[in-house]
């Protein structure tokens, strides 16, 4: 049975009400996770309680989480919590985020990104584990710290956000999966090589790292609407390529999107969003998003997952009208839809 899930922007423009909404229909789907990152918007564990409060199968995760706004401590009373309040339906993403969020929106050092990840990583795992935290490193020192209560999983998977070759490998030592952004099928496996081959440095097989991108994702109604989803689409691409710090502009440049990655920062850098947005290709289209009629978008999907993703998800163009939301959510579905869990219980590796 083929996997499938689901991501929901936290900054503007979905209220709460339609969140539950497209969470509920989810789960009735068979959509196997719901993240939420959060950036400056809502509090995403917050928001996932409210989730997991009106649904009774779907996996709930933070997607992602940056690893300096929250001390590993917090992130794992928060993840356990999470886990209890959905019945064992929690997951947990982590990420770095980006010079910009930590340093002026958080007001913090953005310093040894890989090693601060890696801290986080053992430090939550500990924790979630039900284990006595004394832990030594370079940034945490931590001594008698346990939580007094347990999860309901054994194990809560954590995934990793991460683009650069060193992070890469931090999760394919370490980490459950892989939750990136803006992947192209194309390079999926050149990109993936320094995971792959950390996981089987530390004696694993690289197939036990779940690969779960998130796409952006419009379902079209006709012809005229496909206009509107490049227009959303690109406007959305850009804003990563030239506002979201280097990143992203260097990973479209890996692409070899060089010429048009330096168009984009350069007319986004002065303030010109929409001709910025102008400058994202079709190619760049076609390649990295999902667009078209309900076909068309099953059919990119598939050749997505036959390029060696396991767990797509489809995440939505910031914009996107409601109606919108519904009728991608709709058309992307997973097939053939699981059964209800009773109960919404039965969830694997649940505490016994």
């Amino acid at each position: 049975m083929e996997t499938t899930s689901l991501t929901i922007s936290s900054r503007r423009g979905i209220d709460f009400d339609t969140v539950v909404e497209l969470a509920k229909r989810a789960d009735e789907l068979g959509y196997d996770t719901l993240w939420m990152g959060e950036s400056w918007g809502p509090d995403s564990f917050i928001a996932l309680g409210m989730v997991a409060c009106n649904t009774s199968n779907i996996k709930v995760g933070p997607g992602i989480v940056n690893v300096y706004s929250r001390t590993p401590g917090l992130i794992a009373q928060s993840t356990a919590t999470l886990d209890l309040v959905s019945k064992g339906r929690a997951v947990l993403g982590l990420g770095t985020s980006g010079r910009i969020v930590v340093e002026q929106w958080h007001g913090l050092k953005y310093e040894q990104p890989l090693a601060r990840t890696r801290e986080y990583i053992e430090i939550v795992r500990l924790a979630l584990a039900g284990e006595r935290v004394d832990y030594q490193g370079p940034h945490f020192n931590l001594k008698r710290f346990k939580l007094p209560f347990e999860t309901v999983q054994e194990r809560i998977p954590i995934y990793v956000a991460s683009l650069g070759p060193k992070n890469l490998a931090l999760t394919g030592e370490l980490a459950d999966g892989w939750l990136p952004i803006w992947v192209h099928p194309g390079h999926l496996e050149t990109l993936m090589a320094p995971l792959s081959d950390a996981a089987r440095k530390a004696g694993r097989d690289p197939s036990e790292v779940t690969v779960a991108p998130q796409v952006l994702c419009y379902v079209t109604d006709g012809p005229e609407d496909r206009e509107n989803a490049r227009k959303l689409l690109r406007s959305h691409m850009a804003y990563y390529i030239g506002g979201m710090g280097v990143y992203y502009h260097a990973l479209f440049q890996r692409y070899g999107y060089v010429e048009e990655a330096d168009r984009v920062k350069e007319l986004w850098a002065q303030g010109d969003r929409g001709s910025a947005a102008g400058q994202i290709s079709d190619d760049m289209l076609d390649n990295i998003t999902i667009y078209g009629d309900r076909d068309e978008c099953r059919d990119k999907m598939a050749r997505l997952r036959a390029s060696g993703v396991d767990a797509p998800v489809v995440g939505f163009p910031n914009g996107s009208p409601r109606e919108v939301l519904f009728r991608t959510l709709e058309g992307l579905a997973p097939d053939p839809h699981p059964s209800p869990l009773p109960g919404g219980e039965g969830a694997e590796g649940v505490r016994s």
